[in-house]
């Protein structure tokens, strides 16, 4: 930890009456919640602030990052989300929000590219949607944390093609790499999807500007993104990630890697039989299962 200049007693007390003075005016705050959150955001942007002893210009170029952070936002891109997620920010908040409970799965950044409507398949149908990759096959089952099966939970799934672009980036109204179903009377659920590939978060900003200045990679690890709900059980919104892929030794650029997330995506050559019969040809496939285990809804 940095330690503190010594700046000298009268210049401590100058600094120790600001914070006081701020940290009091949100004291009649209606709001009891509110007037914690401002007064602790206070403290600890004071001590920030006095702890590398901050210069005017640097402040300013804060002022400045912070402002194109604004401007290239829209609603098609949320810059601000995604400087939380380089930060580490939105994963802090995941783990605070979803407290390790027994064996529930383990939960992690939701990602800039969900939608709502996302089609329904049957169990055993394609995701894909005409969207390019390699087959790949994903079944499981969904359970408490008592081991009992789940039926009728909702699965939402959705994932970037091979070239690593999701399918709201291309701005042509396809749907494609995403859906929804539901598991069976057994908790069970299956279908196909795309073997997730590594790809980069936009990086054409001031958020890119900055990792670039930093000497961080843009890159996420490969991952395919699951939200299961179901009644008295807690949201689970998480990802799986590709064993072996190189980028998880290298780091997810969002910090979103958990080690019991990381699956074996198995290789199937050409021409091995698929689970459901479904005919490949001379492609190859790859099949994984994730098996999900839900919080109660009060943990």
């Amino acid at each position: 930890m940095t330690k503190t200049p010594d700046v000298g007693a009268e210049q401590r007390v100058l600094e120790d009456d600001l914070v006081a003075t701020v940290v009091m005016s949100f004291e009649k705050a209606v709001d009891p919640r509110l007037r914690e959150v401002m007064q602790a955001l206070t403290r600890h942007l004071h001590a920030f602030i006095r702890d590398v002893r901050l210069t005017e210009q640097e402040w300013t170029t804060a002022i400045e990052f912070l402002t194109a952070v604004g401007q290239i936002t829209d609603d098609k891109r949320q810059e601000f989300v995604l400087l939380s997620d380089v930060l580490g920010a939105s994963m802090q908040t995941i783990a605070v929000n979803n407290r390790a409970y027994r064996a529930a799965t383990e939960a992690t950044v939701f990602g800039p590219f969900f939608v709502d409507d996302a089609p329904q398949i049957p169990l055993g149908g394609d995701i894909a949607g005409g969207a390019a990759g390699q087959p790949c096959w994903i079944e499981g089952t969904v359970t408490d944390t008592d081991g009992n099966a789940i039926p009728g939970a909702r699965i939402e799934v959705w994932e970037c093609d091979e070239d690593g672009f999701y399918d709201v980036q291309y701005g042509d109204g396809r749907m494609a790499g995403r859906a929804h179903l539901f598991t069976d009377e057994n908790g069970s659920y299956r279908f196909w999807g795309l073997t997730p590939v590594p790809y980069p978060i936009p990086h054409d900003g001031p958020v890119g500007r900055m990792l670039e200045a930093v000497g961080r990679s843009p890159v996420r690890a490969a991952h395919l993104h699951f939200m299961v709900t179901a009644p008295e059980l807690r949201t689970l919104v998480t990802h799986i990630f590709v064993e072996g892929d190189p980028q998880l030794v290298i780091g997810d650029s969002v910090f979103g890697v958990k080690s019991s997330l990381i699956k074996q995506f198995a290789q199937q050559s050409a021409g091995t039989p698929t689970p459901d019969g479904r005919a490949l040809g001379y492609r190859t496939w790859a099949r994984t299962r994730f098996d999900i285990v839900l919080a109660p809804v009060a943990t």
